[in-house]
Protein backbone atom coordinates (compact mmCIF):
# COMPACT_ATOMS: atom_id res chain seq x y z
CA UNK A 1 0.00 0.00 0.00
CA UNK A 2 1.25 3.41 -0.83
CA UNK A 3 0.84 5.86 2.41
CA UNK A 4 1.67 9.73 1.92
CA UNK A 5 2.36 11.26 5.57
CA UNK A 6 2.07 14.99 5.74
CA UNK A 7 3.43 17.16 8.57
CA UNK A 8 4.31 20.65 9.02
CA UNK A 9 7.92 20.22 9.39
CA UNK A 10 10.74 17.18 9.33
CA UNK A 11 12.13 16.22 12.19
CA UNK A 12 15.19 18.54 11.84
CA UNK A 13 12.90 20.87 13.52
CA UNK A 14 12.75 19.34 16.70
CA UNK A 15 9.22 18.97 17.90
CA UNK A 16 7.38 15.99 19.10
CA UNK A 17 4.58 15.26 16.17
CA UNK A 18 7.76 15.37 13.28
CA UNK A 19 9.67 12.52 15.47
CA UNK A 20 6.49 10.92 15.95
CA UNK A 21 5.72 10.65 12.14
CA UNK A 22 9.50 9.90 11.24
CA UNK A 23 9.03 6.73 13.54
CA UNK A 24 5.44 6.02 11.82
CA UNK A 25 7.11 5.95 8.54
CA UNK A 26 10.23 4.24 8.56
CA UNK A 27 7.98 1.65 10.08
CA UNK A 28 5.72 1.57 7.67
CA UNK A 29 8.55 1.04 4.93
CA UNK A 30 9.61 -2.09 7.25
CA UNK A 31 6.47 -3.45 7.16
CA UNK A 32 7.02 -3.48 3.03
CA UNK A 33 4.47 -0.33 2.39
CA UNK A 34 5.79 2.46 0.45
CA UNK A 35 6.11 5.30 2.05
CA UNK A 36 6.45 9.50 1.09
CA UNK A 37 7.08 12.52 3.61
CA UNK A 38 5.97 15.90 2.83
CA UNK A 39 6.85 18.54 4.76
CA UNK A 40 7.93 21.92 5.05
CA UNK A 41 11.61 22.26 2.74
CA UNK A 42 12.77 24.96 5.85
CA UNK A 43 14.41 21.92 7.19
CA UNK A 44 17.38 19.37 6.39
CA UNK A 45 14.72 16.06 5.07
CA UNK A 46 15.88 13.34 6.93
CA UNK A 47 18.12 10.52 5.36
CA UNK A 48 16.68 7.51 4.62
CA UNK A 49 16.44 4.65 1.49
CA UNK A 50 13.22 3.53 2.79
CA UNK A 51 11.20 6.25 2.68
CA UNK A 52 10.64 9.20 0.13
CA UNK A 53 10.93 12.54 0.68
CA UNK A 54 8.69 15.62 -0.84
CA UNK A 55 10.14 18.79 0.80
CA UNK A 56 7.56 21.46 0.09
CA UNK A 57 9.12 25.41 -0.55
CA UNK A 58 6.95 26.97 2.48
CA UNK A 59 7.48 30.40 4.18
CA UNK A 60 6.95 30.33 7.76
CA UNK A 61 6.27 34.48 9.11
CA UNK A 62 4.50 33.23 12.44
CA UNK A 63 6.91 31.42 14.25
CA UNK A 64 9.81 33.85 15.05
CA UNK A 65 6.73 36.31 15.86
CA UNK A 66 4.53 34.24 18.29
CA UNK A 67 6.49 30.63 18.55
CA UNK A 68 4.25 28.96 16.58
CA UNK A 69 4.72 27.05 13.70
CA UNK A 70 2.87 27.81 10.22
CA UNK A 71 4.77 27.39 7.15
CA UNK A 72 2.68 28.00 4.24
CA UNK A 73 3.35 26.43 1.00
CA UNK A 74 4.09 28.66 -2.22
CA UNK A 75 2.78 27.25 -5.46
CA UNK A 76 5.89 24.85 -6.50
CA UNK A 77 4.74 23.54 -2.91
CA UNK A 78 1.43 23.11 -3.38
CA UNK A 79 2.13 21.65 -6.77
CA UNK A 80 4.25 18.88 -4.78
CA UNK A 81 1.73 18.17 -1.87
CA UNK A 82 -0.80 17.47 -4.97
CA UNK A 83 1.61 14.91 -7.35
CA UNK A 84 2.53 13.09 -4.04
CA UNK A 85 -1.01 12.81 -2.78
CA UNK A 86 -2.03 11.49 -6.58
CA UNK A 87 0.44 8.98 -6.01
CA UNK A 88 -0.98 7.84 -3.28
CA UNK A 89 -3.62 5.51 -2.11
CA UNK A 90 -3.87 6.71 2.00
CA UNK A 91 -2.78 10.05 3.32
CA UNK A 92 -1.72 10.56 6.62
CA UNK A 93 -2.11 13.59 8.14
CA UNK A 94 -0.61 14.62 11.58
CA UNK A 95 -2.64 17.19 13.31
CA UNK A 96 -5.32 19.33 11.58
CA UNK A 97 -4.34 23.00 12.37
CA UNK A 98 -1.67 23.52 9.60
CA UNK A 99 -1.68 24.83 6.34
CA UNK A 100 -0.08 21.91 4.96
CA UNK A 101 -2.31 19.55 6.84
CA UNK A 102 -5.61 21.42 5.38
CA UNK A 103 -4.25 21.40 1.93
CA UNK A 104 -3.39 17.92 2.13
CA UNK A 105 -6.76 16.97 2.84
CA UNK A 106 -8.33 19.12 0.33
CA UNK A 107 -6.61 17.59 -2.16
CA UNK A 108 -7.13 14.47 -0.49
CA UNK A 109 -10.45 14.49 -1.30
CA UNK A 110 -10.63 16.00 -5.11
CA UNK A 111 -8.55 13.37 -5.99
CA UNK A 112 -10.46 10.58 -3.57
CA UNK A 113 -8.46 9.34 -1.78
CA UNK A 114 -8.66 7.77 1.78
CA UNK A 115 -7.47 10.19 5.25
CA UNK A 116 -6.30 9.08 8.23
CA UNK A 117 -5.81 11.91 10.36
CA UNK A 118 -3.97 11.58 13.62
CA UNK A 119 -4.79 14.11 16.14
CA UNK A 120 -2.66 15.23 18.75
CA UNK A 121 -3.16 18.26 20.70
CA UNK A 122 -6.68 20.24 21.19
CA UNK A 123 -6.19 23.82 22.50
CA UNK A 124 -3.27 25.49 23.44
CA UNK A 125 -3.77 27.72 26.86
CA UNK A 126 -1.84 30.63 25.55
CA UNK A 127 -1.37 34.00 28.10
CA UNK A 128 -2.17 36.46 25.73
CA UNK A 129 -6.19 36.29 25.43
CA UNK A 130 -6.17 37.14 21.52
CA UNK A 131 -4.24 33.99 20.68
CA UNK A 132 -6.69 31.86 23.08
CA UNK A 133 -9.46 33.32 21.51
CA UNK A 134 -7.44 32.82 17.73
CA UNK A 135 -6.94 29.04 18.81
CA UNK A 136 -10.35 28.26 19.72
CA UNK A 137 -11.75 30.03 16.65
CA UNK A 138 -9.51 27.66 14.49
CA UNK A 139 -10.63 24.90 16.32
CA UNK A 140 -14.47 25.55 15.70
CA UNK A 141 -13.60 26.77 12.17
CA UNK A 142 -10.85 24.45 11.08
CA UNK A 143 -10.17 21.24 13.48
CA UNK A 144 -13.58 20.09 13.78
CA UNK A 145 -14.52 19.80 10.15
CA UNK A 146 -11.09 18.24 9.58
CA UNK A 147 -12.08 15.53 12.11
CA UNK A 148 -15.46 15.31 10.14
CA UNK A 149 -14.10 14.96 6.95
CA UNK A 150 -11.19 12.75 7.86
CA UNK A 151 -12.17 8.78 6.89
CA UNK A 152 -10.46 7.90 10.34
CA UNK A 153 -9.20 10.01 13.17
CA UNK A 154 -6.57 8.38 15.53
CA UNK A 155 -5.93 10.06 18.96
CA UNK A 156 -2.68 9.99 20.32
CA UNK A 157 -4.11 10.91 23.62
CA UNK A 158 -7.38 10.17 25.84
CA UNK A 159 -7.47 14.03 27.10
CA UNK A 160 -7.30 15.33 23.33
CA UNK A 161 -10.28 12.32 22.61
CA UNK A 162 -12.29 13.39 25.38
CA UNK A 163 -11.95 17.25 24.42
CA UNK A 164 -13.26 16.48 20.79
CA UNK A 165 -16.15 14.03 22.14
CA UNK A 166 -19.07 16.12 20.82
CA UNK A 167 -17.28 16.28 17.31
CA UNK A 168 -19.47 14.09 14.81
CA UNK A 169 -16.65 11.44 13.05
CA UNK A 170 -17.48 9.58 10.26
CA UNK A 171 -16.22 6.64 12.10
CA UNK A 172 -15.62 6.00 15.52
CA UNK A 173 -11.81 7.02 16.63
CA UNK A 174 -9.44 5.33 17.47
CA UNK A 175 -7.20 6.05 20.38
CA UNK A 176 -3.33 4.84 19.90
CA UNK A 177 -0.66 6.20 22.10
CA UNK A 178 2.86 6.30 20.68
CA UNK A 179 5.65 4.10 20.29
CA UNK A 180 9.07 4.56 22.19
CA UNK A 181 12.54 3.21 20.52
CA UNK A 182 13.62 0.52 23.72
CA UNK A 183 16.19 -0.13 22.05
CA UNK A 184 17.56 3.62 23.23
CA UNK A 185 15.49 4.64 26.21
CA UNK A 186 15.83 1.95 28.46
CA UNK A 187 17.25 2.38 31.90
CA UNK A 188 21.10 2.80 32.60
CA UNK A 189 24.35 4.31 34.36
CA UNK A 190 24.04 8.09 34.52
CA UNK A 191 26.15 10.16 32.64
CA UNK A 192 26.46 13.57 34.18
CA UNK A 193 30.00 14.52 33.05
CA UNK A 194 29.08 13.45 29.41
CA UNK A 195 26.85 16.79 29.69
CA UNK A 196 29.49 18.51 32.02
CA UNK A 197 26.59 18.75 34.56
CA UNK A 198 27.40 19.08 38.23
CA UNK A 199 28.01 15.53 39.66
CA UNK A 200 25.66 16.06 42.76
CA UNK A 201 22.53 17.64 43.47
CA UNK A 202 19.27 17.22 42.24
CA UNK A 203 18.65 17.45 38.12
CA UNK A 204 15.84 17.95 36.25
CA UNK A 205 16.18 18.05 33.09
CA UNK A 206 13.31 19.82 30.04
CA UNK A 207 13.64 18.57 26.73
CA UNK A 208 11.22 20.35 24.40
CA UNK A 209 10.86 23.07 22.41
CA UNK A 210 11.80 26.45 23.63
CA UNK A 211 8.50 28.29 22.79
CA UNK A 212 6.07 29.68 25.16
CA UNK A 213 3.28 26.95 25.16
CA UNK A 214 6.10 24.52 26.70
CA UNK A 215 6.37 26.61 29.61
CA UNK A 216 9.22 28.58 29.52
CA UNK A 217 8.74 31.24 31.59
CA UNK A 218 7.08 28.68 34.17
CA UNK A 219 10.47 26.98 34.05
CA UNK A 220 12.50 30.21 34.44
CA UNK A 221 10.62 30.94 37.55
CA UNK A 222 10.86 27.14 39.00
CA UNK A 223 15.00 27.99 38.59
CA UNK A 224 14.44 31.28 40.25
CA UNK A 225 13.02 29.84 43.47
CA UNK A 226 14.95 26.44 43.69
CA UNK A 227 18.32 27.90 43.20
CA UNK A 228 19.89 24.28 44.96
CA UNK A 229 18.36 22.36 41.55
CA UNK A 230 19.98 21.83 38.86
CA UNK A 231 18.11 22.21 35.58
CA UNK A 232 19.42 20.76 32.19
CA UNK A 233 17.46 22.39 29.53
CA UNK A 234 17.93 20.51 26.00
CA UNK A 235 16.20 21.94 22.82
CA UNK A 236 16.11 24.88 20.97
CA UNK A 237 13.92 27.71 20.00
CA UNK A 238 13.15 31.25 19.61
CA UNK A 239 13.44 31.97 23.61
CA UNK A 240 16.84 32.32 24.77
CA UNK A 241 17.35 31.10 28.39
CA UNK A 242 20.66 32.52 28.38
CA UNK A 243 18.73 35.70 28.79
CA UNK A 244 17.81 34.40 32.36
CA UNK A 245 21.32 34.97 33.76
CA UNK A 246 20.71 31.57 35.99
CA UNK A 247 23.39 29.49 37.21
CA UNK A 248 21.65 26.90 38.10
CA UNK A 249 20.05 26.39 34.52
CA UNK A 250 22.31 24.53 31.85
CA UNK A 251 21.74 25.17 28.10
CA UNK A 252 22.47 21.66 26.53
CA UNK A 253 21.21 22.57 22.69
CA UNK A 254 19.13 19.87 20.78
CA UNK A 255 20.32 16.49 20.93
CA UNK A 256 19.59 13.10 19.20
CA UNK A 257 17.72 10.55 20.62
CA UNK A 258 20.36 8.59 22.43
CA UNK A 259 21.75 11.77 23.98
CA UNK A 260 18.22 12.36 25.21
CA UNK A 261 18.22 8.96 26.61
CA UNK A 262 21.36 9.17 28.65
CA UNK A 263 20.28 12.82 29.85
CA UNK A 264 17.21 11.20 31.64
CA UNK A 265 19.48 8.02 32.80
CA UNK A 266 21.27 11.19 34.92
CA UNK A 267 18.65 13.14 35.92
CA UNK A 268 16.45 12.99 38.63
CA UNK A 269 13.21 14.33 37.17
CA UNK A 270 11.90 15.39 33.73
CA UNK A 271 9.98 18.31 34.02
CA UNK A 272 7.37 19.68 31.20
CA UNK A 273 5.41 22.37 32.26
CA UNK A 274 3.74 22.59 28.94
CA UNK A 275 -0.31 23.35 28.20
CA UNK A 276 -2.03 22.04 24.46
CA UNK A 277 -0.26 18.89 24.78
CA UNK A 278 -1.64 15.37 23.79
CA UNK A 279 0.99 13.12 25.11
CA UNK A 280 4.39 14.25 24.47
CA UNK A 281 6.41 11.92 23.32
CA UNK A 282 9.06 12.95 25.72
CA UNK A 283 7.10 11.73 28.83
CA UNK A 284 6.66 8.06 27.19
CA UNK A 285 10.50 8.01 27.10
CA UNK A 286 11.05 9.50 30.39
CA UNK A 287 8.72 6.48 31.58
CA UNK A 288 10.82 3.81 29.47
CA UNK A 289 13.86 4.72 31.33
CA UNK A 290 12.46 5.17 35.11
CA UNK A 291 12.76 8.86 35.21
CA UNK A 292 10.38 10.41 37.66
CA UNK A 293 7.59 13.27 35.69
CA UNK A 294 6.13 16.08 36.54
CA UNK A 295 3.82 17.33 33.96
CA UNK A 296 0.81 19.39 33.30
CA UNK A 297 -2.09 17.86 34.20
CA UNK A 298 -3.70 17.11 31.09
CA UNK A 299 -0.52 15.08 30.06
CA UNK A 300 -0.68 13.09 33.04
CA UNK A 301 -4.03 12.08 32.03
CA UNK A 302 -3.16 10.94 28.67
CA UNK A 303 -3.03 7.86 29.47
CA UNK A 304 -5.25 7.01 32.06
CA UNK A 305 -3.13 3.53 32.90
CA UNK A 306 0.12 5.26 33.29
CA UNK A 307 -1.20 8.50 35.06
CA UNK A 308 -0.88 7.11 38.78
CA UNK A 309 3.05 7.06 37.52
CA UNK A 310 2.66 11.01 36.67
CA UNK A 311 3.03 14.05 38.76
CA UNK A 312 -0.04 16.19 37.08
CA UNK A 313 0.39 19.74 38.20
CA UNK A 314 -2.56 22.59 37.16
CA UNK A 315 -0.08 24.95 34.71
CA UNK A 316 -1.55 28.23 33.97
CA UNK A 317 0.51 30.66 31.36
CA UNK A 318 -1.56 33.58 32.99
CA UNK A 319 -0.96 32.42 36.11
CA UNK A 320 3.16 31.74 36.05
CA UNK A 321 4.09 32.49 39.83
CA UNK A 322 1.09 30.22 41.16
CA UNK A 323 2.52 27.43 38.43
CA UNK A 324 5.98 27.76 39.70
CA UNK A 325 4.94 27.79 43.16
CA UNK A 326 3.32 24.25 43.08
CA UNK A 327 6.22 22.78 40.95
CA UNK A 328 8.54 23.89 43.47
CA UNK A 329 7.13 22.07 46.16
CA UNK A 330 6.99 19.02 44.74
CA UNK A 331 10.37 19.32 43.57
CA UNK A 332 11.46 20.39 47.15
CA UNK A 333 9.50 17.37 48.74
CA UNK A 334 10.44 15.03 45.89
CA UNK A 335 12.13 11.63 47.21
CA UNK A 336 13.75 8.44 46.09
CA UNK A 337 10.90 6.57 44.02
CA UNK A 338 10.20 2.88 45.36
CA UNK A 339 12.49 0.44 43.38
CA UNK A 340 9.22 -1.57 42.53
CA UNK A 341 7.67 1.34 41.56
CA UNK A 342 9.59 2.28 39.23
CA UNK A 343 10.15 -1.15 37.73
CA UNK A 344 6.47 -1.51 37.07
CA UNK A 345 6.61 1.97 35.08
CA UNK A 346 9.29 0.75 32.91
CA UNK A 347 7.63 -2.65 31.73
CA UNK A 348 4.17 -0.98 31.23
CA UNK A 349 6.30 1.93 28.75
CA UNK A 350 8.40 -0.38 26.95
CA UNK A 351 5.26 -3.53 26.59
CA UNK A 352 2.33 -1.25 25.82
CA UNK A 353 4.26 1.53 23.57
CA UNK A 354 5.24 0.39 20.51
CA UNK A 355 6.16 1.81 16.93
CA UNK A 356 5.50 -0.93 15.07
CA UNK A 357 2.14 -1.69 16.67
CA UNK A 358 1.39 1.84 15.58
CA UNK A 359 2.38 1.80 12.27
CA UNK A 360 0.78 -1.76 11.99
CA UNK A 361 -2.66 -0.52 12.96
CA UNK A 362 -2.56 2.47 10.93
CA UNK A 363 -1.47 0.22 7.96
CA UNK A 364 -4.76 -2.08 9.07
CA UNK A 365 -7.10 1.02 9.14
CA UNK A 366 -5.40 1.99 5.42
CA UNK A 367 -6.09 -1.25 3.93
CA UNK A 368 -9.75 -1.44 5.52
CA UNK A 369 -10.72 1.96 3.99
CA UNK A 370 -8.84 0.88 0.65
CA UNK A 371 -11.30 -1.97 0.88
CA UNK A 372 -14.51 -0.24 1.47
CA UNK A 373 -13.38 2.10 -2.04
Amino acid sequence: MRFLTVTHFFEGHGGGIERVAGHLCRHLALQDHTVTWAASAGDAPPVSHEVAIAPLPCINPTEALTGLPMPIPGPRGMARLWSATRNADVVVIHDALYCTSILAMAFAKMQRKRVILVQHVAEIAFASAVMRRAMALANRLVARPMLRSADQVVFISDTVRQHFAACRMKRPPLLQFNGVDTGIFHPGEAQRAAFDLPASGLLVAFVGRFVEKKGLSILQAVALRCPHVHFALAGAGPIDPRKWDLPNVHLLGPLPPERIAALFRSADCLLLPSVGEGYPLVIQEALAVGLNVICGEESARADPSASHWLQGVEVDLQDIDGSADRIARILNSMGAQPVASRQAMIDYSQRQYSWAGFAARLASVGQALSRRG
